[in-house]
């Protein structure tokens, strides 16, 4: 499968800044011209795709739902 087949609008590329590494799930940083996006990944699939900082990637966004809270 190609990223140009996956169905989500929201694309964000960037290179990975920082992984927080757990047993089960990390947290992995990346890097993107509007800023930090953040995603809580398996540690499984960190280390299938080979992810380390300064990795290439891009952060496929796709919500059902938008939380707002007044300020």
């Amino acid at each position: 499968m190609t990223i140009q087949a996956i169905n989500v609008r929201n694309q964000f590329r960037g290179k990975v800044k920082h992984i927080t590494e757990g047993d089960v799930v990390s947290e992995v940083e990346i890097d993107t011209p509007g800023g930090i996006v953040a995603s809580v990944i398996t540690t499984r699939s960190v280390k299938e795709l080979g992810l380390v900082p300064g990795t290439e990637v891009v952060a496929l966004v796709k919500a059902t739902e938008v939380s707002i809270a007044k300020l």
